[in-house]
């Protein structure tokens, strides 16, 4: 009743406000004396007059509108929330010690349709074979298998090939890694250019040679420099079918650590280049050196639209299994696929290796006689001391009986007559005797093959595809269909141990500090790349595309190039060694220098008010970047805003593709600092001590704190200014917990410190949100209670090491070979704990000797305050032959099962095996890992791939760093130990769970909820705070971009906003590339306000009227790597996109 009464007297205010309001103006018209004309009439002058007062009143009618909306919007917020702050606008602290702050004007809402739910909770595609099923079916024994040690004596009859002969395809092909041992360019200097240039030259020679190549970074170098008839044989080689580019990605990927965001956007850079410069399509995958693979992998292959694919790196128990059971070709399905439409052909190498000793067939003592590069004289000899010999008129019949029995052997563990036999190695063929020694040696092979029929065989050299092709055709199904018989698989293969029990798990975290400046990059190049198409298109629909810079498209080029090679599978992956991380760390460097030029460039153009008065100017930068690195191996330091009493303009960037209510925080160098909205709002600001030290706070820079709505994918505006009277700016309450040592510790005016010897009790902070507890003892996290749970969780966190083997194997930069169980991380002193309190945030620092951790919580609605923001700064560089862990201990009744992520695009579940050792246990956790019981759901969100596992029921764990001081006998010579000081960051979010959602706990497949997909966005998208240098002549007005008119629905994700290339480098073409990608949701889970207006649509989007202030020309879908298109579409459809689907579409926009 007491409401309604609020209501009526809110609604009367603003009649009498309107009816006010329009008096004013009719009276300000009337004794406006350029009104008074005499005899009415208006002379031509003042026609122009009279126009100008109807645009005024025009204007003031729809001020007059905007303040009965703002006080109407008031009135909802007040129903609403039912929450008004004592003194009207200023936080206040409640009865309970938590703070209020004053809302921001906005209720929001979260609308998912049921329908929208389904999918977690539907029917699946009935497959063979289910990793999560072999692995538990497997033994895992390491049985000798007698030649071929790892598998089992093949065996056949001699009679078998009698009415379908054996069809052999040799497939050359050289590895080229961009960069392991040597850098990317000294690789292309001594290897790789020689390679390539032989190539043109030997395949010339015989039409019945042919060859494959994979890495695009290497050719494109090549091409960069080949002259106009070297460029022309390599064309007619490719569309004549002698040399196949095969996957045609930058590089040959990384599967474990990599993010779904980088692996197609190098797949992209590459296509687009071969579909500019050679118009080839590729059609088969081959990836023989990745550390495991990703179901991700065949679904990015699939929607580019290759047909089949291949892999090597997996565990030699499950290879043999599959081999015994003839299973190493399959249709790679994704687990959470209802029917078929995501099957992918895939060839499974069965051996140990991809060199030649171990593809011909089982016995690598055999097949090595075959590698004719280690003839008798070379530099590379065969371990099983029988050298090969070349081949002659008297010996041909015996070496092709030998030959021919291997490949039989090894067809034997396939379907079909058709065997597929690679023949190279890593940089083989950089010399043109090679070229000969092997191609000549096998021609006589194939010739004396071929020309006798009770042999039953038919052997030729082939690409990838022709294998792949003849596979299709002896099966009677059309390329890349699935062969009756042939069995459905669905899962990954991590983790991958090639021998005894060295599982490769080491490198899920090796070298940290660029695994997290990857993502940096990421996020960087995702958002520049859509600021700068949102720029173009705006500067072409004005028509000022020749005052726009856009050369700045050679800096997105350059940049996608340098993370698309830092996807490479010993890039990303810490596996290089140190010279070579130095030179991607510089050229990463370089790029991120790159993005941000870009995106200051974009957001100058774009928040300017009036653009006409928009000027370029390239020595004088509008805007600041938010911080700055002063080498590629250092941490960000955070750029200054220097303030005084005329305003500094500060525009923050939400790359985000929603709309963001968040904590921003800046450095400045006033205490008296006051922040205003662009329409002059003062928000309330938290001001705090920027530290120098775990007891020093710095005097001449404070850290100042505020609250801001963000508009998708926007930039706004905000002001500064230091002002006496900043009564909004509340200063943080500061205490020190020390140990009983005496140690000073001064506050510096505004900010005082209160400190207190640490008592074991434990000790608290909140938000409207969240309750956590602390341990008194260690000042570590220690349990969550949510603001609409009475139940405190035990959420303890712990730090372990781990040690290495004192045996002959120790742990390196691939393999982790733990000295049994973690040993707790202790230290002879107490930690300092820093506990730091106030309107907008809570957090608590402690310091130990080999690490700081930061757990800080929000005070603000929606998704920012939900989970707590973590960051673990991480130095063990005085470490030997350590691993640094951070456990989380629960009880979560999770028993053996846990979740990871695969490249941040889905879930893997995961089960902890007894029966492996602690070692095989961990898997890749590029985004987040998660335990669950029929009550909870707790998620560790990383913002860095890094190696996770949950060893006990509750628990989960993650490798922070690793420092080992020995090479681990996989070829790269070295080990670990250039550490940095490294910053993991982290979200933790403990979430409820509904009754309803145990039901599907068991099966192949997992999803994040809403919450922790934006949680998990937030957490990789940092918002980017740009401050406007100031300019002698003043700031021209700016204003708030928001560039989406519609809000997408926020399932949705905004994968990429890319400008597509023209025939020139330099420059972007008309057309744009929007790549999307629908999320599956759980919906299982306690559905919390986001923050913003969130609703779903059944996967329904009509890009015509996404973009504000812009038309639509074209819609075309397209391929995910851009290379097919379909027919355009209507300008007006309305595009579907199923759960979990990624597609693309080209777009002109004007």
């Amino acid at each position: 009743m007491k409401l309604k009464k609020q209501v009526t007297v809110c609604g009367g205010a603003i009649f009498c406000v309107a009816v006010f309001s329009l008096y004013l103006m009719l009276d300000r018209v009337q004794h406006d004396p350029a009104r008074r004309q005499s005899g009415g009439n208006f002379p031509r002058s003042q026609i122009s007059v009279l126009q100008n007062r109807i645009e005024q009143l025009e204007q003031l009618l729809e001020e007059n509108h905007q303040i009965i909306s703002h006080i109407k919007d008031s009135v909802l917020e007040l129903t609403d929330t039912g929450a008004v702050s004592p003194s009207g606008h200023l936080p206040f602290r409640s009865a309970n010690g938590s703070w209020v702050l004053p809302f921001d004007g906005r209720p929001t809402f979260l609308s998912v349709k049921p329908q929208d739910c389904q999918f977690a909770l539907g029917h699946r595609g009935q497959t063979d074979l289910q990793m999560l099923d072999v692995y538990s079916l497997l033994s895992f024994d390491n049985i000798d298998g007698g030649v071929w040690k790892q598998g089992f004596e093949i065996t056949y009859e001699p009679t078998e090939w009698d009415s379908e002969p054996l069809q052999v395809f040799v497939v050359p092909h050289s590895h080229n890694d961009p960069g392991w041992v040597k850098t990317f360019d000294k690789y292309y200097n001594d290897q790789t250019q020689h390679i390539l240039n032989n190539m043109v030259v030997k395949l010339v020679e015989d039409p019945r040679r042919k060859f494959i190549w994979s890495e695009m970074s290497f050719f494109v170098k090549w091409w960069e420099s080949a002259d106009a008839s070297k460029r022309d044989t390599m064309r007619k080689l490719i569309l004549g079918g002698q040399l196949e580019i095969v996957t045609g990605g930058w590089v040959m990927t990384d599967e474990a650590s990599a993010h779904y965001f980088a692996m197609i956007d190098q797949l992209i850079e590459g296509h687009q280049w071969l579909e500019k410069n050679l118009g080839v399509t590729p059609r088969s995958g081959w990836a023989v050196d990745p550390f495991g693979h990703s179901a991700t992998m065949p679904y990015i292959l699939k929607r580019a639209n290759l047909t089949s694919m291949l892999i090597q790196r997996v565990h030699y128990s499950i290879k043999k299994h599959f081999a015994s059971t003839r299973s190493l070709e399959f249709m790679w399905r994704q687990a959470w696929d209802p029917d078929s439409g995501t099957d992918v052909f895939c060839h499974m190498m069965p051996f140990y290796s991809y060199d030649v000793p171990h593809t011909c067939g089982p016995d690598p003592k055999i097949c090595c006689q075959f590698d004719f590069k280690r003839l008798p004289g070379s530099r590379v000899n065969c371990p099983w001391k029988v050298p090969p010999r070349a081949i002659t008129d008297a010996n041909v019949a015996e070496r092709a009986n030998v030959l021919l029995d291997q490949y039989r052997k090894k067809s034997k563990l396939f379907r079909s007559k058709v065997v597929l036999i690679p023949l190279g190695d890593d940089f083989r063929y950089d010399k043109a005797l090679e070229w000969d020694q092997q191609y000549v040696n096998y021609q006589k092979l194939f010739d004396y093959m071929n020309t006798h029929p009770e042999m039953h065989v038919q052997a030729q050299f082939g690409t990838l595809s022709d294998y792949f092709s003849a596979v299709y055709k002896a099966n009677g199904v059309a390329q890349g269909a699935r062969p009756p018989g042939y069995p459905v698989l669905s899962g990954d293969f991590f983790a991958y141990a090639d021998r005894e029990d060295h599982y490769w798990s080491g490198y899920y975290t090796s070298r940290p500090f660029y695994k997290n400046l990857d993502r940096v990059l990421e996020s960087h190049l995702r958002g520049a790349e859509i600021l700068y198409s949102l720029a173009v298109a705006h500067a072409r629909h004005a028509g000022m595309e020749g005052r726009y810079p856009t050369s700045d498209y050679s800096l997105l080029t350059d940049a996608r190039r340098n993370i698309g090679l830092f996807q490479h599978h010993d890039a990303i992956t810490g596996t290089a060694k140190e010279i070579v991380v130095i030179d991607y760390g510089t050229r990463l460097l370089r790029s991120l220098i790159g993005l941000k030029r870009v995106i200051i460039n974009a957001a100058h153009f774009l928040i300017m008010k009036n653009r006409d008065v928009y000027r370029f100017y390239q020595t004088e930068p509008f805007l600041e970047t938010d911080d700055r690195r002063a080498t590629h191996d250092s941490l960000p330091q955070r750029t200054l805003i220097e303030l005084d009493s005329s305003p500094r303009y500060l525009v923050l960037f939400n790359p985000v593709e929603q709309e963001r209510l968040c904590v921003v925080t800046v450095l400045v160098n006033s205490a008296r600092v006051r922040v205003l909205t662009e329409d002059g709002q003062t928000l309330p600001v938290q001001l705090s001590a920027q530290w120098s030290s775990a007891v020093q706070m710095s005097g001449e820079v404070y850290q100042a704190s505020f609250m801001a709505r963000l508009p998708a994918l926007g930039l706004a505006v905000f002001h500064l200014y230091d002002s006496v009277d900043s009564p909004m700016t509340l200063r943080s309450d500061t205490l020190l917990r020390l140990s009983g040592r005496s140690q000073s510790v001064r506050g510096l005016d505004p900010l005082p410190v209160r400190s207190q010897v640490a008592d074991p009790q434990p000790f608290y902070i909140q938000s409207q949100s969240l309750t956590l507890g602390f341990s008194g003892t260690t000042g570590l996290l220690e349990s969550i209670r949510r603001k609409d749970d009475p139940q405190e969780v035990r959420v303890q966190i712990q730090f372990f090491t781990y040690g290495t083997r004192p045996s002959k194997d120790k742990s390196g930069a691939y393999l982790f070979l733990p000295d049994g169980n973690a040993k707790p991380y202790t230290q002879r002193d107490p930690p300092i704990v820093r506990v730091v309190e106030g309107p907008l945030f809570a957090e608590v620092v402690t310091y130990y000797q080999h690490f700081q951790q930061t757990v800080r919580i929000h005070n603000v609605p929606g998704v920012d305050g939900q989970s707590l923001d973590i960051t673990t700064l991480v130095d063990i560089r005085d470490q030997t032959n350590k691993e640094l862990s951070m456990r989380l201990l629960t009880d979560i009744q999770s028993e053996d099962i846990f979740y990871t992520d695969l490249n941040g695009f889905q879930i893997q579940p995961r089960r902890y095996l007894q029966k492996l050792p602690l070692q095989a246990n961990f898997y890749p956790m590029p985004t987040m890992v998660y335990i669950q019981d029929s009550q909870y759901r707790l998620t560790l969100h990383t913002a860095q791939a890094l190696g996770a596992s949950s060893l006990a029921s509750g628990q989960l764990e993650v490798i922070l760093d690793r420092r080992l001081m020995q090479d681990d006998n996989r070829g790269l010579g070295q080990g670990l130990k250039d550490n940095k000081r490294t910053a993991n960051r982290f979200r933790l979010l403990l979430e409820r769970r509904s009754s309803s959602s145990r039901a599907v706990d068991s099966g192949p497949v997992s999803f994040p909820s809403l919450l922790s997909h934006m949680t998990s966005t937030i957490l990789n998208h940092e918002v980017l705070a740009l401050p406007v240098i100031p300019k002698k002549r003043g700031v021209p007005p700016l204003r708030t971009f928001s560039p989406l008119a519609t809000a997408l629905p926020c399932d949705f994700h905004l994968l990429n906003l890319r400008s597509m290339q023209n025939q020139d480098a330099h420059s972007p073409s008309p057309y744009t590339a929007l790549l999307l990608h629908r999320l599956g949701l759980d919906c299982g889970l306690d559905a919390q306000n986001p923050g913003f207006n969130c609703t779903t649509t059944q996967g329904k989007l009509a890009v015509s009227t996404l973009f504000r202030g812009m038309d639509l020309h074209l819609l075309q879908p397209m391929s995910l790597s851009l290379m097919y298109s379909s027919s355009p579409i209507s300008n007006s459809s309305i595009i579907s996109l199923e759960p979990m689907e990624l597609s693309a579409f080209k777009l002109k926009l004007h």
